[in-house]
Order: C-alpha cells, then structure tokens, then sequence
C-alpha cells in the first residue's frame, strides 16, 4: 500500500505570456517534486494566465521555506499567487439561522469523509439549530442581532472567530446582511447561498413569487460575499426546470435541494484550492 504524501498547491494569475508552465514546472523538479495535477486557463479578451498545479513534496523539502523560494519568479511574471499545502486542513466556520437544510448537508458530508475540513464551531443568529450542532458534537455560538446591537455582535463573532484561526466563513442560510466592514476583513473568505431569482425575486417568499409568475426553471447560486449584496463572485451555480405542475411546497423542496448542492459543491472547490478570482469572476478548476 502506497503511503500519502504532502502535496504543496499552488494558484497564481498573471500576464499571459510563452514559458509560464515551463518556469514552474521547473521550479518543483527542482526540488524532486511529483506534479499530480496541473490546470490552466488562459483568458484570450484580458491576455491572463491562470493556473493550479498539485505536486507531492520532495524527501526533505521544508514546506515553510517554500513560498520563500518562488518569490523569485512570481516577481519576474507580475504574479499574484498562493501556495497551499494538504498537511493543513481549512477551518471552517458555519452561520446559519433558522433553516436547516445547508446546515446538515455539510455536517454530513463533514462526517463521511467528503468535506476535507476542520469545522470547530457553528454560529447563529437564533438558537433553533443548536441541537443540531449538539448531535455532531460541534460547539454552537449564538448572536442575537437587532440595529442595535448589530456592530458589537459582529465585533464579539470576530473575536471568536479569531479566537479559532477560521480561514472562511460559510453561510448556509445565515439570514442576516454582514456589515462592510466584516465583509472587507474576511474578502474572499466567507461564501454564500440564495436562490438564483435575485434580483427578480428579492425579499420575503421568492418561491411563492415565484410561484405566481409562473417560472419554468429555479436554480442556486453560490458566491463570495462582498460588501454589494449578492453581487460577488460567483462560484458555483445550477437549475433545474419546473412547470406548472409544481405546487409551491414542491418549488420550495426542490429549491432546498438545489442550495445544498451547489452549497457543498462551492465550498468544496475552496477548500481543495480550486478557486482563482480575478476581477469580479472566478476560474474554478475541476
């Protein structure tokens, strides 16, 4: 039986140019590295390279030295860039409300191996799913928020989040808008989940809305959360045709299916570091 070994993963950007590849395959043979998986894009309208390349570590290799070591030649190509390594699993922090769809679809996935992420805690802006936190032994924090209080609870989450080393915050419907100022702390770090009817649809009962106009289709979608709500780069989305058959319990039921999957689908492609932003939209490597 083969034994794992640390993969190093590395994301970068730049100006489109010949020998990219070259230049950092080079870079992990150098230092005996296996490369085991390698993608690229190159966006022809904005001339700009991207790229995510895995490769097993070399005998001896010392990952702090690593990122050190490629400053060079991210330099001389004007990249922007990040290295990763899978001795270091993401930890995850879950918001959540009242509804609990999201909320167990990730615990489940966590628990079965398929969600490659620590998540030490769960906060909520209501107490409703802390007995859900409690049946998989996940430490539930709870926040009230009013106008009010809005600023000083925000304060005491990041105090706990802090507290916690939490690389990104997930929102598996977390009913409540993050003020700018947490959105800006935690840029591409906290990623959401609505239904794809915004800005059609905005507000209180989108599927009966929905519903009345008589839609054919309903989807989710899934994005980093910026300061302009629901405008953020978009990372995962999908649909799902409907017709008049549907009433609006089964709209809503499969609406919940929909934000599930794209939910997981979205936070997945994170944590394994398949994710590159750039400008307003995303690459995300299969």
């Amino acid at each position: 039986m083969s034994i794992s070994r640390t993969t190093a993963i590395l994301l970068t950007s730049c100006p489109d140019r010949a020998g990219l590849v070259r230049e950092v395959s080079r870079f992990v043979n150098e230092r005996e590295g296996n490369i085991v998986h390698l993608d690229q894009h190159v966006d022809k309208e904005h001339e700009q390279f991207f790229m995510r390349v895995e490769w097993e570590l070399g005998e001896g290799i010392e990952e702090e030295a690593l990122p050190a070591e490629f400053t060079d030649i991210a330099a001389e190509h004007d990249m922007d860039w990040s290295l990763h390594f899978s001795s270091r699993r993401p930890r995850l922090a879950l918001f959540v409300s009242k509804e609990p769809h999201c909320l167990y679809d990730l615990l489940c996935r966590h628990a079965s191996g398929e969600l490659p992420a620590d998540i030490p805690l769960i906060i909520g802006n209501h107490d409703k799913l802390a007995t859900v936190a409690a049946q998989f032994d996940i430490p539930f924090h709870c926040f009230p928020i009013t106008k009010d209080t809005k600023a000083d609870q925000e304060a005491a989450e990041i105090a706990l989040l802090e507290e916690h080393n939490i690389d990104t915050i997930v929102l598996a419907r977390y009913m409540q808008i993050l003020s700018p100022e947490f959105c800006d702390r935690y840029s591409a770090r906290v990623i959401n989940i609505h239904h794809s009817f915004l800005p059609a649809f905005a507000g209180a009962r989108p599927y009966h809305q929905a519903y009345k106009r008589g839609v054919k289709i309903i989807g989710a979608t899934s994005h980093f959360v910026t300061s302009d709500l629901d405008e953020g780069p978009i990372i995962a989305q999908d649909v799902t045709p409907v017709s008049h058959r549907q009433s609006i319990g089964e709209l809503i039921r499969l609406g919940r299916d929909l934000e599930k999957g794209v939910l997981a689908r979205a936070v997945l492609a994170h944590v394994e570091h398949r994710v590159l932003i750039h400008g307003g939209r995303t690459v995300v490597f299969g």
